[in-house]
């Protein structure tokens, strides 16, 4: 099992729900989440006044999967929502020892 974690644009949060589906995952969590990354946030303009937003929203979307799910979820997340613009996002996959579920103390991937 791995767990994927992607921070990406909020406006490209409604494509991944599909491509979730499309890949057969189980359930995620979506987190809206402020930060940085290359860019170091922007300027903007406030009463004509330029102001630093070193925070900038995102969105934080974390599912675990089977191993042989996580090559075709990444490869088409990275596929569909790529602008080619600094602030696209991060992908982040990370093993996963064991997964439980509460309501049966079932373990292992069947609980995905």
């Amino acid at each position: 099992m791995k767990k994927v974690e992607m921070i990406i644009r909020p406006d490209k949060a409604e494509y991944i729900k599909g491509i979730l589906d499309e890949v057969g995952a189980g359930g995620v969590t979506v987190t809206s989440v402020m930060g940085y990354g290359v860019q170091k946030g922007s300027l903007d303009t406030y009463r004509g006044s330029v102001v630093p937003n070193n925070l900038l929203h995102k969105v934080k979307i974390e599912v675990v999967l089977a191993d042989d799910k996580v090559d075709a979820l990444v490869d088409k997340v990275c596929e569909t929502i790529k602008t080619g613009a600094v602030g696209d996002g991060k992908i982040f996959v990370s093993p996963v020892e064991n997964a439980i579920r509460v309501r049966t103390g079932e373990k292992g991937e069947s609980v995905l």
